[in-house]
This record gives C-alpha cells, structure tokens and sequence, in this order.
C-alpha cells in the first residue's frame, strides 16, 4: 500500500485517455512448434521474443478486466460477451513493453494524486480510505497493492500516449475544412448507367468462354488450401487454470508423438476434421481467424500449432493437407467463367453508353444549350435519370450508396455545370448539382472550440491506432 496515499489532502486528476483497442481476441501460446520443452511450455506467450510467464498476462487480464468496470459498471456484464479482453492484455502488454524501452515511469507522488482525485473513492469531496478500500474489495476484487501498480502503469500508459501524439495538431484551414465536410448539405440530379442493366443483352459462345479463360486463366487461380484436424476446449465459465494444466497434458502428450485422436478421447473431446478450405476462406468451424491461418500456411502436414485461443474457446489444429495454388481445367469452372465475362462485357456497355451521354451533353454545352435535361437524355439513351435529397458527406445515398465520391464531386460543380464520369462498383454515373447547403457561419463560431478539440482528439487516436498497429507487428514477429 502507498503509505502517503492516507496522508496527502490535494490532488491533480490524472485519467487514462488511451482508447482501449478492440481487436480479435486471439492468443496463442508462444510462436513457431508445438514441439517445446517442459520449460518453454510453461508460459502464456511471448512478445517482442521474450517469455511472458502466466502471472504477468493474469496481472494484464486483471488491469484490463478493471478499466472495463470503471468504463462500463453495471452494463459489463451485458456486454462483456462482446469484448475481447485477453486480446487487450496482450495489447496492455505491448505497450507497456514499448513505454520501459522509452524509460517512461510514474512516481508515488502521480499514483497517489491519481486515486486521490478520482471520484469514486471519495466521500464529501475528499479521499476516504473506507470507501477505497471497500470498492477493491466488492467492486474489483483485487488488492490495494495490486491495483495501484495498475494505476502506476495507466499513468505510463497515458504518457505513451501523449509522447506518441504530441506532434499532432490542427490548422484553421483544417477545423474550417472537417467542418464544412461535416455539416454542409447536398442534392444532386444524376445519370446512371448500371452494369446489371446490361446483363440480358449479353449473348455467349463456347468459343468466347474459351477465348476469355485462355486470355483470363490466371484470375480463376485457385489458391492455396488446406484441411485441418482440430480440437478446441470452451474455457467460459471455466476455471482458466484447469483448463490450461488441461491444455497443457495434451501438449506434452502430442510433443511424446502420441496419436491425436486418442489423446483427445482420453482428455474428453473430440477431434472435428474442416475439410478443405481457402486460406481467404473462414475455417470451417472456427470462422475467421487470419493470425491462425498465417500460422497455418508456414507449417507442414502432420505438424501442429501451439494452443491458440480464440474469443471463449482453446484450439489446438493440426495440418492434415494441403493443396498448393492451381488452375482449374475450363470444363469444371466454366459457369463461374462464363459469369465472369458476362459481367465484364455488361460493364463494358454500361460505360460505352454512360460515355455516350457524357459526350452529347458536351455537345449541347458547347452548341449553346446551358442546360441539358437529364432526364430527357437519359430516356434517349435507354439510362436511369433521378434525384437525390439532401445528403452529407460520409452518409449514404438511397438507391446509390456511399456519398463520399459523389459529395466532393458536387461540390466542384457551378449552376448548370455537369461532372466527369463517376465510376462506382454498380455503374457509372454524371451528376448535376441540384441544391448546395454551406454550413452556419454565426454557428461554426460558437461550436468551432469544441469542434476544435474533438478533431484534435481523432487525430491522435488515429495517429496512435497506426502506431500501435505497427507494434503489434513487430511484437508478435
């Protein structure tokens, strides 16, 4: 226990203002084979190559099961399906690592007025040690010791934080900008020439599939895909160290070269086969998992790979075949490659005639005609003609889709002026603008402080998302 925590009466408020970051909840214990000693067997992970021992990653767990009382209190239980929390210990490992290579550290003196001011422990305003204690007591089970050397390593954690991102900030242009982009309304007229209106008039041969897969075979490249035998243990409701000494017979036994399926029967579960699968495909039975896969790829068959876990289950995969990347012979895909040219001949048409109406309204223009129904071409062209509400941008266009490409182009656009071609994955499309709402001056005046600071703020979050991903990287190397 901090003694001096009990005899100081001020504080300055320190809050962890790190974004807790949410990916798949995945560990595996340790890198490369399963085959590894006693020893070597008996930690969680590693990161950055170093061992990480069990007690270190249930600290984490415990430092990460803590913070998502603080942030969500009587909801986590509603929600704490959907979090990834073994994943974010991991990720609290990571970083914590990064801020000792940095030599960032927090005094007593921090640690101290960090639980002093923070509301929760207080009773009339000040500090009451009662209520400290009592709330680690019932609320986060954990000792006074332990949760204030969690508390130290928030304080580390923020100033990671603020050293990775102290060189973001925001000009007036910029806040002038994001707001404008965030308020001001637009409706458009538009032409729309689909690919899907095209498919009927699109006639086939034998000899065009042909011609296609010939010029085409490498984009039906099947690539490489695998079968897997696998085992998994659901660890929710489990007590994690049984299920570990559990995992942890099974390995031994498996690195003695006995056989999988009747370790398996011997340890009461069952081994499920996937079948082949994709690597771009989700393994059957398991679901997406790209770190698993990027496992699978670099072992050999009958080889298997270190317990990984997984949202709420343990997995345990052996590599059971696999095919190397191959092209099909024509006769067994020819439906997918006759779809594929159909599709790439409507497209075609689509914007053969989109092009077409992009020159006669270039004609009109220059001929003196300012304004060219849209509606009337769009007719004569056999096209789709209509228009929009008001949108923002980032929001979605009924009918269209997302509004970005069409916002910036609109906007470009003066009285009757027309835009260039905008390509979408549906079609092509030449819009007009129909109405321009710009933003409230008086009222970007009164909102541009706060706008100011919430910029500011997504700009380090997203300055510190990138950094982090590359030390996730680098520390699971």
């Amino acid at each position: 226990m901090l003694k001096k925590l009990r005899e100081r009466k001020t504080a300055k408020k320190v809050w962890i203002i790190l974004a807790i970051l949410i990916l798949p909840a995945f560990v595996l214990w340790g890198s490369g084979s399963l085959i590894r000693s006693k020893r070597e067997s008996s930690y969680a992970g590693k990161i950055y190559g170093r061992s990480v021992p069990f007690s270190e990653y249930s600290d984490a767990l415990n430092a990460v099961k803590n913070q998502l009382i603080m942030q969500f209190g009587d909801n986590l239980s509603e929600i704490q399906k959907q979090l990834n929390i073994e994943s974010q210990a991991w990720d609290r490992l990571i970083l914590l690592a990064e801020a000792k290579k940095r030599r960032i550290n927090a005094t007593d003196k921090e640690v101290i007025e960090t639980l002093k001011d923070s509301p929760m422990f207080s009773r009339n305003g000040r500090f009451d040690e009662r209520t400290y204690n009592d709330i680690l007591h019932y609320v986060f089970h954990t000792q006074p010791r332990q949760f204030e050397e969690q508390t130290r390593q928030d304080i580390i954690l923020t100033k990671l934080y603020q050293e990775a991102t102290k060189d973001i900030t925001v000009t007036e242009e910029e806040i002038k900008k994001e707001y404008q982009k965030a308020n001001e309304q637009i409706s458009i007229y538009y032409i729309a020439s689909l690919s899907s209106e095209f498919v009927k008039d699109i006639l086939t041969t034998e000899d065009a599939i042909k011609e296609y897969f010939s010029k085409n075979s490498l984009s039906f490249k099947e690539p490489t895909s695998f079968n897997v035998e696998y085992a998994s243990l659901n660890a929710e409701g489990q007590n994690e160290e049984e299920i570990k000494n559990k995992i942890k017979n099974i390995v031994n036994r498996l690195n003695r070269k006995e056989d999988f399926q009747q370790v398996a029967k011997d340890s009461g579960i069952s081994i499920k086969e996937t079948g082949f699968f994709k690597e771009t495909d989700p393994i059957p039975g398991i679901g997406w998992a790209p770190q698993l896969m990027g496992l699978i790829s670099k072992i050999k068959i009958n080889e298997y790979l270190p317990p990984a876990r997984l949202d709420k289950n343990y997995y345990i995969l052996k590599l059971k075949d696999k095919k190397e990347p191959y092209i099909p012979d024509l006769e067994k895909i020819k439906d997918k490659v006759k779809d594929a040219l159909i599709k790439e001949k409507s497209r075609n048409l689509a914007r053969e005639r989109i092009e077409s109406a992009l020159r006669k309204l270039k004609e009109g223009y220059q001929s003196g005609l300012q304004s060219t129904d849209f509606s009337q071409l769009a007719q004569d062209l056999g096209l789709k003609s209509g228009s929009t509400g008001m949108f923002k941008y980032g929001s979605y266009i009924e009918g269209i889709g997302a509004s970005d490409n069409f916002f910036i182009k609109a906007k470009e656009l003066k009285g009757d002026n027309f835009s260039d071609i905008i390509e979408t994955p549906a079609g092509f499309y030449i819009i007009k603008l129909k109405s321009f709402l710009p933003i409230d001056e008086k009222k970007f005046a009164e909102e541009k402080g706060e706008f100011a600071k919430k910029l500011l703020t997504q700009k380090k979050q997203e300055r510190f998302a990138r950094f982090f991903a590359d030390l996730r990287i680098k520390a699971l190397r």
